[in-house]
């Protein structure tokens, strides 16, 4: 199998996470304590991830600058359009209570839309560039993805559900995600196969700096406020649980 068809096809079993995560939102009632611990498991599991396997990589092979450059540019870049979109509607998109209906706020579907789309991306790039080593996928990186958008899907889907959102919408939206996360990753592998250690450096840092901007704007208020002092236990919990799949 190519190289960047393998890739797109683990990105969509990534993405997919978020599909399962809304299912069960949408028929099993699950207490809001329960998801903010996986919540915060998830976002342990994600730092992990990219202080072990992202932006080391990138240093290690494309040097200092590219990746320091690359990981701001990509923090600044997300934090931006969050900005944007949080001012349409979708500031809460990753939480179980709260998000707006389209009557409150016409185009906030469309913008919690985009901003699943924007969460996931990185994500999905990431996972399309740890295959370009011949190693095969990063299962460090992988299990991050998988195990922080079951949550996600999970919280997320239940906020939609309360706001009045059809399941055509909600199932919509998270099927319409797990779809564009094969592509960035299917993508983002064939572009980069080939390209200088600079450049992949760049660009994993680029996704890396998104990925921690984006734990910090939605998925660590979201666990804290639910799960409050246990929070960084459970984080920690899952830093510790990524880094020994690492190892292991």
């Amino acid at each position: 199998m190519p190289v960047w068809l393998e890739a797109g096809a683990w990105a969509l079993v990534g993405g997919l996470a978020l599909v399962v995560g809304a299912a069960v939102a949408w028929f099993v009632r699950v207490p809001q304590r329960v998801v903010a611990g996986v919540m915060a498991f998830g976002a342990g599991v994600l730092v992990s991830a990219l202080a072990f396997e992202l932006v080391d990589e990138a240093e290690r092979t494309g040097g200092l600058p590219a990746t320091v450059l690359g990981f701001l540019g990509g923090a600044v870049v997300y934090v931006l359009a969050d900005l944007v979109l949080a001012r349409r509607g979708a500031r809460h998109r990753k939480r179980s209570t709260g998000q707006p209906s389209e009557q409150q706020a016409a185009g906030s579907g469309t913008a919690i839309a985009l901003g699943a789309l924007l969460d996931g991306v990185p994500e999905s790039v990431v996972l399309g560039a740890s295959l370009l080593g011949g190693g095969g996928v990063g299962v460090g990186v992988l299990a991050a993805v998988f195990i922080s958008n079951l949550p996600e899907g999970l919280s997320s889907a239940a906020g939609m559900k309360q706001a009045g959102r059809s399941a055509r919408y909600v199932f919509g939206v998270w099927a319409g995600i797990a779809v564009a996360s094969g592509l960035a990753g299917l993508l983002g592998a064939l572009l980069l196969e080939g390209a200088p250690p600079q450049a992949v450096a760049a660009i994993t840092a680029v996704a890396a700096g998104a990925i921690l901007a984006m734990l910090a704007d939605t998925m660590i208020p979201e666990a804290f406020e639910r799960a409050h002092l246990l929070t960084g236990l459970v984080m920690a919990l899952g830093f510790l649980s990524a880094f020994v799949i690492d190892r292991a």
